[in-house]
């Protein structure tokens, strides 16, 4: 039967995931690193996944397909979800120490010869690191944290108080973690080297599903951060939704503007 359904650029799909975490009906799977559709009888033609994709490799097309079938569907949604509690009931066990520690010589790469520790067949080391008395535990409360990697729905996102942040503010300010993560989420990236119009369309997306208490822009004072209060006042005139706005700029040597 002719029906819409989903098409993947393999050569365009830059194996983030995203698209597999939208799909409700488990139709897209990661294969080597690639997107691929299961089968056709698990894609609705809905397309949710679609905005999802940050390098547009998902297309909707007519096609001559089999039907959807919602029984299958069901089904693998029960086999996902008993997996994943086997999964998170018996996580997988590594042990880090016969690994390093072991006498195998680590296998030769051919490459920059300057990279002798790869051609050596000597052990490495365990070496036990430890915490200094001083050192601040993590404020980070989420996973991923980049624009383009963060899925509009994800659970994380609700309801909270959003921190967007230029991805160099947390190198060139020292308590970053304390006094900007602290109780938010987090969202960073760099609109001189991403795509800023993709970043005002996800922004705008999340704003429009996920009620945030406010949103905190952290940049730098360096004139491409600009792109980054840009992007964020845009997306809230795109979704015509104004959630409370706050700004803090950061010079290079890492002061706050007053």
């Amino acid at each position: 039967m002719i029906r819409k359904i989903i098409t993947i650029d393999e050569e365009k799909c830059n194996g983030c995931g995203l698209c597999a975490e939208a799909c409700h009906e488990g139709a897209i799977v990661m294969v080597d690193n690639k997107a691929r559709l299961l089968s056709d009888e698990y894609c609705d033609g809905l397309g949710d996944c679609l905005p999802e994709c940050p390098v547009d490799a998902i297309k909707l097309e007519d096609k001559d397909v089999k039907p959807f079938d919602k029984e299958l569907v069901e089904q693998r949604m029960k086999q996902l979800a008993m997996e994943k509690m086997t999964l998170s009931n018996n996580p997988p066990s590594f042990n880090a120490s016969n690994f390093i520690n072991s006498n195998k010589p680590l296998p030769v790469i051919e490459s920059d010869k300057s990279l002798n520790i790869i051609e050596s067949n000597k052990p490495l080391t365990v070496i036990e690191s430890h915490k200094p008395a001083s050192a601040m535990d993590s404020k980070l409360k989420q996973w991923p944290v980049q624009i383009n990697l963060v899925n509009t729905r994800a659970p994380f996102l609700y309801g909270t108080d959003l921190l967007v942040a230029a991805d160099c503010t947390a190198y060139a300010y020292a308590d970053f973690h304390k006094e900007f993560i602290d109780g938010k989420t987090v969202l960073i990236g760099c609109p001189k080297l991403d795509d800023n119009e993709q970043y005002i369309n996800k922004i705008s997306e999340m704003i429009k599903i996920n009620n945030f208490k406010s949103i905190t822009v952290v940049r730098m004072e360096v004139p491409c951060c600009g792109g980054m209060t840009y992007a964020v006042k845009q997306a809230m005139l795109k979704a015509q939704t104004i959630v409370p706005y706050s700004e803090i700029t950061i010079t290079t040597d890492g002061k706050l503007v007053k």
